[in-house]
């Protein structure tokens, strides 16, 4: 079987895959069918890991600048404002994931004063572990969200930023505006597939001491995972039955099965 497979990769070193292999190729970003030289990959595959590695580290090490991820207009036109973690820089962030749970007091004390409260949905886009997910995913996402929403006749706060921010940061966002479902937007953290995927974690009625467990997740928002448009539909397909259940995360699953 060895040297089956050995004569077949070098029968197709200098020509082209059959279409049978390049379909399946088209549809998974997993690097098959890449061929050898010898026991490496070709210089191709290597040149793109490379790249592929260097964009999930700048994905990382980025920091976020609104108007360089949106656009002047985006930022303007839906009045984005920045607050702040208690992790001072990238750094710190990286090192102490607890202080990218929990405003600074400066952001705590604004978001209390500035931000509506009581809304039925609040959305808040995180930078999270890659800026390049959230500035190639939330300009055609929020407006969908946003869209929905009003469709829906739920009220919703201003949508805001999170700097150096953690999925924890939910619990605070519950704390100081009591929205009945918290959406956070954040950036996931890269891989060699893609350095631009999103993450909408969702809770309801997200208060001090609540874990993942009290938490649902919509992952892999990109190009090739789940469309902006699906995202929407099922974010607010989920925020619907949190508001029908009351309940979220595993105690959510738990009322839905109860109701079927």
């Amino acid at each position: 079987m060895t040297d089956v497979l050995k004569r077949r990769d070098e029968s197709l070193m200098g020509g082209e895959w059959p279409d049978f292999v390049q379909r399946i190729r088209a549809r998974t970003p997993a690097r098959v069918f890449v061929g050898r030289a010898g026991a490496a990959y070709r210089s191709a595959t290597q040149l793109d890991l490379r790249a592929a590695h260097a964009a999930a580290r700048d994905a990382v090490r980025d920091e976020l600048n609104l108007n360089a991820a949106f656009g002047v207009d985006f930022v303007q036109q839906w009045s984005l404002r920045e607050f702040r973690t208690r992790a001072r820089d990238k750094d710190e962030y990286l090192l102490r994931p607890d202080l990218g749970r929990q405003f600074d007091d400066e952001s705590r004390e604004r978001l209390s004063r500035d931000c509506e409260r009581d809304c039925d949905i609040q959305i808040a886009i995180g930078d999270g572990l890659s800026v390049a997910a959230v500035a190639e995913q939330v300009p055609h996402l929020l407006p969908l969200l946003f869209d929905g929403v009003k469709a829906r006749g739920w009220t919703v706060g201003r949508a805001f930023v999170v700097r150096h921010c953690r999925v924890g940061i939910l619990n605070e966002i519950g704390e100081l505006l009591k929205p009945e479902v918290a959406v956070l937007l954040i950036g996931e953290r890269p891989g060699l597939a893609t350095a631009t995927s999103l993450s909408a974690y969702m809770a309801f009625r997200p208060m001090r001491d609540q874990t993942d467990a009290d938490r649902n997740l919509i992952s892999n928002i990109h190009a090739r995972g789940v469309g902006a448009d699906e995202a929407a539909e099922r974010i607010l397909e989920l925020a619907e039955q949190m508001m029908h259940a009351k309940a979220s995360g595993c105690r959510l699953r738990q009322e839905t099965r109860g109701l079927e």
